[in-house]
């Protein structure tokens, strides 16, 4: 059984940073590639940030490149989502992804098999 434990989310000012982080409980023996999605209010959810499983690589939507950090920590099955310079465009329920059947980076919510909660970031202008 394969647990997305997501932290980090919260209210913050236009201009402001957030770092939402991700971790895999369960079968942490494999490797993950790793997501994060967004949905805002009356909307589809749409692709943030995506992360291989050997951290090598990274993808990014084009709303957030050169804002958002996607990285992996010293443990392998936490990941990390810088978000800089936030605009309240950003608002929306944040959602982890993790898939252990391809190497990533993957960018379609369909390829991942495991997802998070998803914490609230609420950007104020």
């Amino acid at each position: 059984q394969v647990q997305l434990v997501e932290s980090g989310g919260g209210l913050v000012q236009a201009g402001g940073s957030l770092r939402l982080s991700c971790a895999v409980h369960g079968r942490t023996s494999r490797s993950y590639a790793m997501g994060w999605f967004r949905q805002a209010p009356g909307k589809e959810r749409e692709f943030v940030a995506a992360i291989s499983w050997s951290g090598g690589s990274t993808d990014y939507a084009d709303a957030v490149k050169g804002r958002f950090t996607f990285s992996r920590g010293n443990d392998k099955n936490t990941v990390y989502l810088q978000m800089n310079s936030l605009t309240p465009e950003d608002t929306a329920v944040y959602y982890c992804a993790a898939d252990s059947s391809h190497l990533g980076p993957l960018s379609s919510p369909a390829e991942y098999d495991y997802w998070g909660q998803g914490p609230q970031v609420t950007v104020s202008s």
